[in-house]
């Protein structure tokens, strides 16, 4: 009787186990399925604030471009002036004096130096000028090239400086290939140099034609150098005979 008992109990124990753990995995699958059908919209509305996140980067991004738009940083202007409107006529007599280009007043929005002045040192700061018109900056960076005492760039953000640093490198590596490259903002801008490829083309090609050519007319030129040695030999023949009949006839 022990023994029955004792394989009874065994089977309700394994009975009991069994039930226990499809008791578990009906749980733990009951939960699973209400966590994530809780997690959906969070997961859906994390989507739609990441994309809205994006936008709002985007358009600050735009914000700040249009900000500095029509902004230069002017490098090099001797920092002695006493007030704002000396630092404009100075700004102002450089543009004219290197690259004749003529600014008026109401043209700046705004002008004035960047960053804290250091006593010990004697490097000038750079100089932020705001035009009110996007083409009067334009006309000032495509002349920069003219400038002779001051440097002028545009005014980019922190971010924008760190991804053109980082692009020089392959800046240089195009343009060493003989391409047309240069920096575009952030980007880099490369253009396949299509006169540097044909002069390559005509340079490894040996052109056959050419020689061929030369070679005929130097033959031609031979020919007819040797038809005029034969026909002044045949003239010469002939005048010979012409003397020796007369001179038999003489006779």
């Amino acid at each position: 009787m022990e023994g029955q008992f004792q394989i009874l109990f065994d089977k309700m124990k394994i009975e009991m186990q069994n039930q226990t753990a499809e008791l578990k995995d009906s749980l733990t699958k009951s939960i699973m399925d209400k966590i994530e059908e809780k997690l959906i919209p969070l997961v859906e509305e994390n989507k739609n604030l990441k994309i809205k996140v994006e936008k709002l980067e985007k358009e600050i991004e735009s914000l700040k471009r249009g900000e500095k738009n029509n902004n230069i940083i002017v490098f090099g202007v001797e920092e002695k002036e006493s007030s704002t409107s000396e630092l404009l006529q100075e700004i102002k007599k450089n543009l004219k004096h290197d690259l004749n280009i003529s600014i008026e007043d109401y043209e700046i929005n705004k002008i004035y130096r960047l960053g804290t002045k250091i006593r010990e040192s004697n490097k000038p700061r750079p100089v932020l000028c705001s035009f009110i018109n996007n083409w009067r900056k334009i006309e000032i960076i495509k002349n920069k090239r003219n400038l002779k005492t001051i440097n002028i760039s545009e005014d980019y953000s922190k971010e924008v400086l760190e991804k053109r640093k980082m692009l020089q490198a392959e800046l240089a590596e195009e343009r060493k290939k003989g391409n047309i490259a240069f920096l575009k903002y952030d980007q880099l801008i490369v253009k396949k140099n299509i006169n540097n490829q044909d002069k390559r083309k005509r340079e490894s090609s040996t052109s056959p034609s050419v020689y061929n050519s030369h070679s005929k007319k130097q033959q031609i030129v031979s020919s007819v150098k040797s038809n005029r040695t034969n026909a002044f030999d045949m003239l010469r023949s002939r005048s010979n005979s012409l003397t020796n009949v007369s001179t038999t006839k003489k006779q």
